[in-house]
């Protein structure tokens, strides 16, 4: 059953000083935004049921939300913290003499409001305070980072090692259940945790015959991946005639962690066979939608995780962002940044300055044209004529310029600040949703900044 709001007057706060009952400056700002009806409409449209044990009250997880990524807090940690704060735990609408929501409870209502809820939540704050001025949007800037996933380097025979480890833990959990179905099963976590810790030894020498060697031990990492899945089919085809729930739900688990492991067992063996240029590589057992993409950083060749396009305007606040799996190119990303803006606030922005990556005649074509923008600075990449160059050294044009560059200084505070270095959440959506409430975090706090 949803609940959206929560009696927070009690007897005990009744009789506490006023100067206990006082929230600091920026948290009663916070919490007079989010007091408006419209963040409730999300929730009301797609949860709205009367069934069931309540719900965390929504006024409540949105409160608790923002302080988890306000100041970077771990669930049970956030908690915590709430619990021996009275402001904040008057901030978040939970009485002096009540229970602050569980760390389980809190991912239970993450998982289930989803990504889609939260780009809507991030949609109603930009607009709300594009009504009340505090937001400005004649000019416009975006740009592209990367978001990486919480998970470790990937090497072919790690990824292998992890396939292995995931399917026995599994198989343990149906050996409780269903000790038949695992009969004949090896535990090789240990054997193959001995192969894996050998490359040390060989990648120390610095020789080019020592890619034999790794060859040779991830070879041994391969064939014995290839037994433990031949194992772990045959718990599969013995719980087939198994009809309880809880089997049922490990045997599911088990097949798709088969599956998984499969395909990184081709990827294995395709690089083994000499190919190391794969399509679409799988590069982690956990989060199977995250990519390796390169942004051409000299500290990071190579980083692991998604594609993530911020949007701004001059009043500092993100008035849009998208999450990509890959690395689509930036200059099909500039139209549906500028299309996302128009619908936001009814207008295309005045001015639009981008580096050179979002950079094409037929973007600037289409922006001048099809949405009106006066002013485009999106400098062309090559070898430039004349005319161009000019166009490029114009005043108007290098202060776009200027504006743009801040932009980077932007991204490294969502990064630093709000979480956007490393997601928590898993695969795509957990990824989008993380991305959403650091977003939404961070617009929120700027907010109480410029109005206060």
């Amino acid at each position: 059953m949803l609940r959206t709001h929560q009696n927070q007057l009690t007897l005990w706060e009744a009789i506490l000083p006023e100067p206990l009952l006082n929230l600091p400056a920026e948290l009663e700002y916070v919490d007079q935004i989010l007091d408006d009806e419209r963040f409730m409409v999300p929730f009301l449209e797609k949860f709205n049921t009367v069934r069931g044990r309540p719900t965390v009250p929504v006024q409540t997880y949105l409160r608790l939300m923002y302080l988890k990524f306000r100041y970077q807090l771990g669930y049970e940690t956030l908690v915590r913290e709430v619990s021996d704060s009275l402001a904040w735990r008057r901030f978040s609408h939970i009485p002096i003499d009540g229970k602050v929501p569980d760390a389980s409870t809190l991912i239970k209502a993450r998982k289930r409001y989803g990504e889609d809820t939260v780009e809507q939540l991030n949609e109603l704050l930009v607009k709300k305070l594009s009504e009340q001025k505090v937001i400005r949007h004649r000019k416009f800037r975006t740009d592209t980072t990367v978001v990486e996933s919480d998970i470790h380097h990937p090497t072919d025979a790690t990824l292998l090692q992890d396939g292995i480890r995931a399917i026995t833990r599994t198989v343990n959990h149906i050996r409780q259940l269903a000790s038949h179905a695992t009969e004949g099963f090896v535990d090789q976590t240990d054997a193959v945790k001995n192969k894996v810790l050998s490359f040390a030894k060989v990648l120390r020498r610095r020789m080019s015959r020592s890619w034999d060697e790794v060859n040779r031990i991830t070879q041994d990492v391969v064939d014995i991946t290839q037994n433990v899945l031949q194992q772990a089919e045959s718990v599969v085809e013995k719980l087939q005639r198994t009809k309880k729930p809880p089997v049922e739900a490990q045997k599911e688990k088990l097949q798709s962690l088969v599956d998984k492991t499969k395909q990184l067992l081709g990827q294995a063996k395709e690089v083994i066979g000499g190919n190391r240029i794969i399509p679409d590589r799988i590069i982690s057992i956990h989060d199977a939608e995250a990519r390796p993409i390169k942004k051409g950083k000299l500290a990071k060749k190579v980083e692991f995780g998604y594609k993530v396009r911020i949007d701004e305007t001059e009043s500092g606040f993100v008035t849009g962002y998208a999450v990509y799996t890959g690395n689509p190119s930036d200059d099909d990303l500039l139209i549906p940044a500028v299309q996302h803006h128009k619908e936001i606030f009814g207008s295309a922005p005045h001015a639009v300055a981008t580096d050179r990556g979002f950079s094409s005649r037929k973007n600037e074509r289409a922006l001048q044209e099809e949405f009106g923008v006066r002013y485009v600075s999106t400098p062309f990449r090559g070898k430039k004529g004349k005319a161009r160059t000019e166009l490029e050294r114009a005043h108007w044009y290098r202060n776009l310029q200027r504006f743009r560059a801040a932009g980077e200084a932007k991204i490294a505070l969502l990064k630093q600040k709000y979480g956007l270095g490393r997601s928590r959440f898993r695969g795509h959506s957990g990824t989008s949703a993380w991305v959403g409430y650091g977003i939404m975090a961070h617009n929120l706090r700027r907010a109480a900044q410029v109005g206060r």
